[in-house]
Parts: C-alpha cells; sequence; structure tokens
C-alpha cells in the first residue's frame, strides 16, 4: 500500500506538471495570436491537453469519457462554426464581385427607376418611360418645369399595357423637367400609370464598398437594386 501511495502521488504531482507546461504552451499561442481567450484555441491545442490529461490521469480517478465525448462535441462545433464563417466570407467576396459585374455592364446603357423626372442631356431632348396597367385608347404626357408650368404636351395615343417610352425634344440642355401621364380607355375611364426616370448610366461608383451607379444629370449615384428596367444603349 505504501509503494501504491508513493506511485498515486508521484503520477498526480506528473499530471499537474504536464497539465501546466500544456496550458502554458497554450495560453502562449492564444496570447501572441490576439486577446487571449477561449475562442482563440485551436484543435490541436484541445488535443495536446487532452493527451496530457490521458498521459497522467490517476489511476484511483481516470478521466470521465461522458465528458471527454462533451469536449470532443464541444471542439468540433468550434471548427464547424469557424469552417462556416470562411465559407460565408468566401461567399460574400464572389457576390460582391458579381454585384461590380453587373454594374459594369450597365455602363452607356439607359435605365429607369421609381420617379417622374426628366433630365435633358447636351441636344435638349429627355427620354421618359412608364407603366401601363391595361391597354389605353388615349395617352397624354404634360411637362412641366421647375416653376410648375407646363412647358410642352406629347399625345401618345394608344398604347400597350405595360411598359412604354417616350421622348421629349425643346428643352433647355442639363436641365430638369417632371412630367405626368393621363391615360383613359376605350370608355373613358383612367388607367393606373407608373412613371420612371430615365437615366443613362455613366460609370460605376465604389467609395461605399457596393457598387452605385453615376448617370448622366444627377450628382446622386443610384443603387443598383433601384433599377427597374434597362432599356438599352443610350442614343
Amino acid at each position: 500500500m505504501t509503494s501504491l501511495a508513493a506511485t498515486t502521488s508521484t503520477s498526480a504531482t506528473a499530471a499537474a506538471s504536464a497539465a501546466a507546461v500544456a496550458a502554458s504552451t497554450t495560453a502562449s499561442k492564444s496570447s501572441s495570436g490576439g486577446s487571449g481567450s477561449a475562442s482563440s484555441l485551436t484543435q490541436a491545442d484541445f488535443l495536446q491537453l487532452l493527451t496530457a490529461q490521458l498521459k497522467y490521469q490517476t489511476p484511483t480517478s481516470p478521466a470521465d469519457p461522458t465528458q471527454m465525448a462533451q469536449e470532443f462535441a464541444a471542439i468540433s462545433t468550434v471548427n464547424g462554426i469557424n469552417s462556416l464563417n470562411t465559407k460565408l466570407s468566401a461567399l460574400g467576396t464572389s457576390t460582391g464581385a458579381a454585384q461590380m459585374a453587373q454594374a459594369s455592364a450597365l455602363v452607356g446603357k439607359q435605365v429607369a427607376v421609381d420617379g417622374n423626372t426628366l433630365t435633358t442631356g447636351s441636344s435638349g431632348t429627355a427620354d421618359g418611360a412608364f407603366s401601363l396597367a391595361s391597354a389605353s385608347s388615349n395617352t397624354t404626357v404634360s411637362i412641366t418645369d421647375s416653376t410648375g408650368n407646363v412647358v410642352g404636351t406629347l399625345n401618345l395615343g394608344a398604347l400597350p399595357a405595360g411598359q412604354n417610352s417616350f421622348a421629349a425634344s425643346g428643352g433647355t440642355a442639363g436641365a430638369q423637367y417632371t412630367y405626368s401621364v393621363s391615360a383613359t380607355d376605350a370608355s373613358g375611364n383612367a388607367i393606373s400609370v407608373i412613371p420612371y426616370s430615365v437615366y443613362t448610366v455613366q460609370g460605376v461608383n465604389l467609395s461605399n464598398g457596393t457598387p452605385t451607379l453615376n448617370v448622366e444629370g444627377s450628382a446622386t449615384t443610384l443603387p443598383v437594386s433601384s433599377v427597374t428596367t434597362v432599356l438599352g444603349a443610350s442614343s
């Protein structure tokens, strides 16, 4: 009994020493990598501590297999979360590249966004677009200037349901106007109209991390997500 007691004491001392060395090594790695929190421990660090625990465990009080299984499950969960974060980061990078490619493809084209603004180019012409809830037998566009005065009227006649476009001329180069659309069916009933502002895309802005569009006639960039329709190349 005396010999066994001496062996047990020696094992306990060795276990404490080994655990201290392993903990010191792991803590050193953790401190050199950042804040020194448990979240920075790796699977290799965990296995090093577990090996020391098994090698120098007390014969009369061996490690609890249930607790060991829980520790394995915990480290596997942490590794799984870290792997998922890495994949999500890669997906975010891929999505950003796709958004950039999508935005770049719009340069030189006309896009429609919600609104009723007409922006004239150097020749004094402006393009507009709108959507009709149903086919019309009579459609009229009224154009007003910044003071609210009507400066032009376009009679577009009968138009099909869905998106339609028009061109206005005779405006001041670089000026902005607003317009309204009045549409009726064959019975004279009013038809619901959704107006759009049409802009020509001149470039892509990346200053805020997410690509936005630089458009002609506006100092404010447009989010790519605000584009309702791509009308085609600028005329």
